[in-house]
């Protein structure tokens, strides 16, 4: 089954974390059709996590087509979060970046295991 767009996910993603009251932004848009998408949770204490689209290798070949993240960096200083992401943006221009300001760190993401 193919993954539903990038831009369609974010969407659906943001419009759900906010009906939980989890404060969420779209911070960078990329690719519309196929654009990596990486999730940034500051933790509203000097302190966030970064999720990423998760390595092909840790998804079933029978997965129903969803999005599967997995942890980058956690806990973390919020400037390190940036010089990730800035390096990931000169690696590809076409990802996306979406950002939750969450101090329980709920994010939403269906992970890789």
């Amino acid at each position: 089954m193919p993954r539903l767009r990038s831009d369609f996910w974010v969407s659906a993603h943001l419009r759900r974390l906010n009906g939980e009251n989890i404060p969420a932004v779209q911070r960078r848009r990329g690719s519309a059709e196929a654009g990596a998408i990486f999730v940034k949770i500051d933790r509203l204490d000097g302190t966030a996590d970064l999720y990423g689209p998760a390595p092909q290798a840790l998804i079933d070949a029978d997965d129903a087509g969803d999005r599967r993240f997995t942890p980058i960096l956690t806990a973390v200083p919020s400037p390190d979060i940036e010089e990730r992401l800035a390096r990931e943006i000169r690696f590809d221009s076409d990802l996306w970046i979406v950002e939750i300001d969450d101090r329980e760190g709920r994010h939403g993401l269906l992970l890789a295991e």
